[in-house]
């Protein structure tokens, strides 16, 4: 099917091709013809999928009519967690948009709020905006939603792990009561199908399973690594392996500053973007990151769904996130459009939980590679996912295997043994428990 089956004009026809999309994706030829037909809709899809143009396309075509543009009002919202992906969505309106006469802006917070006023007097058809910043405008009556047509709610389950439901039911009681209402999310849980109950009526659900000809080429791989040979580690992959373009994922700012300072004192440059530096710099490192400018980026969660490049090569976790979904929307950074892309992690003692909740997410086990210079003085445990080999285990003594990979210490001599040793924790089952300590994380 092409996009020319679809129903759309010919001024987005003639940008697509521009662009060199001939055939829509899976979840894009699903989700067009239900906008295009006035219905709600909920749509799962995993990042890269192509989601972005499902809902653009579709709401450009029915807003590309005569209309006098009234200031402060709008036509179509689209609601996203961050800066960076705000960003990124208005720059693809304003790319399927290059021959219509339609207006899109973008609304976010760390900008000054004066030129985002006046853009809405001068008038506009898209508002692409984060919640805070939306809701700020409104209380001031920068802006009004009268005339609104199109809701839009893009990564819906990240805007509510953010904590943004508060905000966002207060915008959605200000809307009209007659409007369209899509919303697009990576994962239905709980939470997010609660969300579409309030937000949206009858909708049609749509999800896109990944398949082989969806799923992303990504190489995953790991290196365990003592915590303090992180940076050298790094240092040394970068050097030997000659990424040309690498995303690296680190926990903290602090953290994502030093290393940074790290590299360049080992010759190796390197910038960074996180929550304490300007959104007028974030931006423009993401711009020299995008036109290949700068080769090495370290970043914080911020950027794990607001970097959109092709061919990307290398995404790098120095940090496995806490959450399990961040590290699929980071490996999510590469292998897209059908390229191939390669994730690494650095795995320490301290991460191995958080890569047991990584490969449970995914099923299967992450490829352990050793670096000769690089061996561990403190080895992770065998993995997680090998325990349902031996579920049943006696209560009384865990299995003492001289070549486990999870023994960590001779294990001294005990006449009876009221508590575990302190290299790990024993379940009900009497076997080693990774995921003692965890946590309620969901």
């Amino acid at each position: 099917m092409s996009f020319s089956k679809l129903g759309l004009c010919s001024s987005i026809l003639k940008a697509l091709d521009e662009q060199g999309y001939s055939e829509p994706t899976p979840v894009q030829s699903k989700t067009i013809p239900v906008v295009l037909s006035g219905k709600d809709a909920v749509v799962s899809a995993q990042t890269g999928t192509g989601k972005t143009a499902s809902f653009v396309l579709p709401i450009l075509e029915r807003l590309n009519t005569e209309r006098t543009r009234r200031s402060k009002r709008i036509r179509a919202l689209v609601l996203v967690p961050t800066r960076e992906l705000a960003m990124q969505v208005e720059s693809n309106i304003q790319t399927y948009a290059k021959h219509l006469e339609l207006r899109s802006m973008v609304m976010v917070g760390g900008l000054d709020s004066e030129p985002q006023k006046q853009a809405l007097i001068d008038g506009v058809d898209i508002l692409v905006a984060t919640p805070g910043r939306l809701l700020d405008l409104a209380h001031q009556r920068a802006l009004y939603f009268d005339e609104l047509e199109f809701l839009v709610l893009d990564e819906a389950d990240r805007m509510l792990d953010m904590g943004f439901i508060g905000d966002i039911n207060k915008i959605i009681d200000r809307l009209p009561k007659i409007r369209q209402n899509l919303l697009f999310s990576a994962t239905l849980s709980k939470e997010v199908k609660s969300l579409a109950k309030t937000a949206i009526s009858n909708p049609v659900e749509i999800s896109i399973s990944a398949n082989k000809n969806s799923t992303p080429k990504i190489s995953q791989w790991l290196v365990a690594v003592d915590k303090e040979k992180k940076s050298a580690l790094i240092s040394h992959l970068i050097s030997d392996l000659k990424w040309p373009q690498a995303l690296i994922f680190i926990r903290t700012k602090a953290g994502a500053a030093k290393l940074v300072s790290q590299l360049e004192k080992r010759g190796i440059s390197a910038e960074s973007i996180h929550s304490g530096r300007s959104q007028s710099v974030r931006s423009r490192i993401l711009e020299d990151f995008k036109s290949g400018k700068i080769s090495l980026l370290v970043a914080t969660g911020v950027a794990a769904r607001g970097i959109d490049i092709e061919d990307l090569s290398t995404v790098v976790n120095y940090d496995l996130p806490d959450d399990v979904d961040d590290y699929i929307h980071r490996i999510g950074r590469t292998g897209r459009a059908g390229a191939s892309g390669e994730a690494v992690s650095l795995v320490s003692r301290d991460d191995f939980k958080r890569l047991c909740a990584v490969e449970r997410k995914l099923g299967q086990e992450i490829e352990r590679r050793q670096i000769p210079e690089f061996m561990v003085l403190k080895d992770l445990p065998e993995s997680d996912l090998n325990y349902s080999k031996s579920a049943h285990k006696p209560k009384h003594k865990p299995q003492n295997n001289e070549n486990s990979k999870t023994k960590l210490k001779p294990k001294p001599k005990l006449k009876s043994q009221s508590k575990p040793a302190k290299s790990a924790e024993v379940s009900s089952t009497g076997r080693a428990d990774p995921w003692a300590g965890w946590g309620n994380k969901r």
